[in-house]
């Protein structure tokens, strides 16, 4: 009986300390690190896609910029729900990520040369995501995370078809 007792306290402590420190407890610093990058890499995309829609006045950057903000939401989502604290600005164009902050800059630079420089720079964006996608689907074994990336690397390959048919025009 007390072994029964003990197991049942022991099942409780366990669940209780699942659920106090949420479910990145699991989540290996790697799965966390990509989870952290994926979402400001979507804001990249995002950010690039406003500056392009702006200057070039694209129907594909103004549906795109919005699909870009979905993903936001989905890898905010994702890390909000295994408790993973991260660093976001609300500033279009500022990036916590050196790295990206470069990836940025230098996409802005190319994209503002001409239409096709910004397709480009349009087909750039969803082959890097493509991959960095596929390299995270790797990295983890949790089921909804993959599903997620799943869900994003679909989209990606979609905008990827979208720039591709466009600058096949020029």
């Amino acid at each position: 009986m007390n072994n029964v007792i003990s197991k049942i306290v022991s099942a409780f402590l366990i669940f209780i300390s699942i659920n106090a420190y949420g479910q990145n407890a699991s989540l290996s610093d790697q799965v966390i690190s990509d989870m952290k990058y994926m979402l400001e890499e979507e804001k990249v995309a995002r950010d690039v896609y406003v500056f392009m829609d702006t200057t070039w006045n694209l129907r594909v950057f103004n549906n795109i910029k919005k699909s870009e903000q979905r993903h936001m939401d989905m890898m905010e989502n994702l890390l909000n729900t295994n408790k993973i604290a991260y660093k976001l600005s609300n500033d279009n164009g500022v990036f916590y990520n050196q790295d990206l902050q470069k990836m940025y800059d230098d996409l802005i630079k190319k994209g503002s040369q001409s239409k096709q420089d910004a397709l480009e720079v349009g087909k750039l964006i969803e082959v890097t995501d493509i991959s960095d996608l596929e390299e995270a689907i790797k990295n983890t074994e949790d089921e909804y995370i993959k599903q997620v990336y799943t869900n994003l690397l679909e989209a990606s390959k979609n905008h990827l078809q979208a720039f591709n048919r466009q600058l096949s025009k020029y």
